[in-house]
């Protein structure tokens, strides 16, 4: 099939984009959209890890508490910007419509089981992490549901984590929960509440629609309003309660 490939803008969206009253918090914060959709980058530490500083240091803690029941804690990914989720999402939309032969609608609707679209992703505030244990050495894919149930290689690990990350500020955000929407259950992405919580609000007082019909790259010419705004409710908002 002939594909269109549109060229990214390169300017920064402003700031002072009009509201959408369904969306919208009076309360203000101090972060910027371009922060707020992955266009600043983080700092990054040790074994090239990149989050907010907080978020770091508590991970630290939390990384060495799990040590003493034998759970390295790994960091498979962590602060995304806008263009390496841009580049995963294309790779997808390319992958599903030109190889897999998809509509472009079954297509998007296909990534994001799992990927966010670009300016979305929690990654982009510096908050989250994919996390597995270092211990356990797996062949192929290591973010697989079914890896950490029961008898998996990362049982273990969850099981930790389900006794211990909230004490350190990290809670699940894609649950198992069977009234939830969006995103597929992940074992794996963890958030600092403490940070991200506010940044979520902040972004909800955004009027993201708008933003996201700004940009442009393969396949968002095919993002209706009415597809944008379940996305949103569903993928973006619906989450672990402890984060909202």
């Amino acid at each position: 099939m002939e594909r269109r490939l549109f060229i990214k803008k390169a300017g920064l969206v402003s700031a002072s984009l009009a509201i959408l009253p369904t969306y919208s918090f009076g309360q203000e914060f101090d972060y910027s959209i371009q922060e707020l959709m992955g266009k600043v980058e983080m700092p990054t530490f040790e074994n090239g890890v990149s989050l907010r500083e907080e978020a770091y240091s508590a991970f630290l803690k939390m990384k060495q508490a799990a040590y003493s029941s034998g759970i390295d804690l790994k960091v498979v990914s962590s602060f995304r910007s806008f263009q390496s989720q841009q580049r995963i999402f294309e790779r997808k939309y390319i992958k599903y419509t030109d190889e897999q032969n998809l509509s472009p609608f079954k297509a998007i609707d296909k990534i994001i089981e799992y990927s966010t679209i670009p300016g979305t992703s929690r990654h982009h505030w510096g908050t989250d992490i994919d996390l597995i244990d270092g211990y356990r050495a797996i062949d192929g894919d290591v973010l697989v549901p079914e890896k950490f149930e029961e008898g998996g290689p990362y049982n273990d690990f969850l099981t930790w984590m389900t006794e211990n990350s909230n004490s350190f500020g990290y809670h699940l955000v894609y649950t198992k929960s069977a009234k939830r929407r969006g995103f597929k259950y992940e074992p794996w992405h963890y958030s600092y509440a403490p940070i991200s919580k506010p940044m979520l609000e902040c972004f909800r007082g955004e009027n993201i629609v708008q933003l996201l019909q700004k940009e442009q790259f393969e396949g968002s010419s095919h993002f209706t309003i009415g597809f944008l705004k379940n996305y949103i409710q569903n993928n973006v908002l619906d989450i672990n309660p402890a984060l909202i």
